[in-house]
C-alpha cells in the first residue's frame, strides 16, 4: 500500500509522525527527570534546615548548661558567702530559663499549638502588649507610644499568637535601644488591610540582616537565637499577612505587619 499511493507523502507522514513521538518521549522524561530533581533539591534543603536548628538548638541550650554546670560548682565550695551563693543562684535560674526559653520556641516550630481563631479587635491587643512591654521599658529608661488612626480595626485570627509576635518583636526593638530610646506602635487601615506598625530609634541594620532576618537561627543579639523572630514572622503568615522591614544604620528600625481586615476575608 506504501507503493501504490502516493510514496513521498506516506514517507513523510511517517517520518512526521516519528519525530513528533520522539519529541514527545522526550518531553516526558526530561520534565519527569526535572520533577525529580527539583523534589530531591526540596527535601535535601528541608534535611539542610533541620540539621542547622537541631546543630543550633544544640549548641544554644549546651552555652547556659555549660555556665550553670560551672556555678553549681561554685556553689558545693565551702568557703562561699551568702551574697556570692545568692548572686550564683541567680545566674543558674536565669540560664536555665534561657534554655527553657530556647526549647519553648523550637516546639513552636516544631509542633505548633492547634489554632484557636476568633476576631480581634487590633486596638485592645496594642494596648495589651503595650502594658506587658511597658515594665521592661522602664528598667531600659525606653518610652514607649501608641497611636490609634483608626479605631475598630478587626482582624481574624490567634490573638494569643499575635499577641506572642508581637510582644516578640517589641521586646527586640527595646533591646536594639539605649537609654532614652522611643518605641513605637502604630494602628491604622489601608485599603484592605490593617497595619501595625512598630518603631524604634535603636542601631538598625545593614541590609544583609534584614535580609537575614527571620531565617533559622539568626540573630543581631550576642545570646540571641533568632527563635523569637522566626517564630513571629511564621505566626504572621498563618495569618495570611506579611511583615516588612525598613532599616537603617544608628537611625532605628520599622516593621510593618499587613494583615487583610476581618470584613474582606
Amino acid at each position: 500500500m506504501l507503493f501504490a499511493n502516493d510514496f513521498f507523502s506516506s514517507l513523510f507522514l511517517i517520518v512526521f509522525q516519528s519525530i513528533f513521538c520522539g519529541l514527545y518521549i522526550w518531553f516526558t522524561e526530561y520534565f519527569k527527570t526535572n520533577y525529580y530533581i527539583q523534589q530531591k533539591m526540596n527535601n535535601s534543603e528541608k534535611i539542610k534546615i533541620i540539621s542547622d536548628i537541631a546543630a543550633s538548638v544544640a549548641h544554644e541550650i549546651r552555652n547556659p548548661l555549660t555556665s550553670v554546670r560551672g556555678f553549681i560548682q561554685l556553689l558545693g565550695s565551702g568557703d562561699l558567702n551568702q551574697e556570692k551563693k545568692i548572686y550564683y543562684q541567680k545566674i543558674c535560674l536565669e540560664e536555665l530559663d534561657r534554655a527553657q526559653k530556647i526549647i519553648s520556641d523550637y516546639l513552636s516550630l516544631a509542633k505548633p499549638d492547634p489554632e484557636n481563631n476568633e476576631v480581634i479587635e487590633l486596638e485592645q491587643e496594642i494596648h495589651y502588649a503595650c502594658n506587658i512591654l511597658n515594665s521592661y521599658a522602664n528598667y531600659q529608661n525606653i518610652e514607649i507610644i501608641s497611636t490609634i488612626k483608626d479605631r475598630n480595626v478587626l482582624i481574624y485570627g490567634d490573638k494569643y499568637k499575635l499577641r506572642q509576635a508581637i510582644i516578640n518583636i517589641g521586646k527586640n526593638a527595646i533591646e536594639a535601644m539605649s537609654e532614652d530610646g522611643v518605641l513605637e506602635f502604630e494602628v491604622h487601615k489601608h485599603k484592605k488591610s490593617a497595619l501595625v506598625i512598630i518603631r524604634d530609634n535603636g542601631i538598625g541594620m545593614s541590609v544583609e540582616q534584614i535580609n537575614r532576618l527571620g531565617t533559622p537561627y539568626y540573630s543581631t543579639k550576642d545570646k540571641g537565637t533568632g527563635l523569637g523572630t522566626m517564630v513571629s514572622f511564621s505566626i504572621i503568615r498563618k495569618m495570611q499577612g506579611s511583615i516588612d522591614v525598613q532599616s537603617e544604620k544608628w537611625k532605628g528600625t520599622t516593621f510593618t505587619i499587613t494583615l487583610p481586615l476581618h470584613d474582606d476575608r
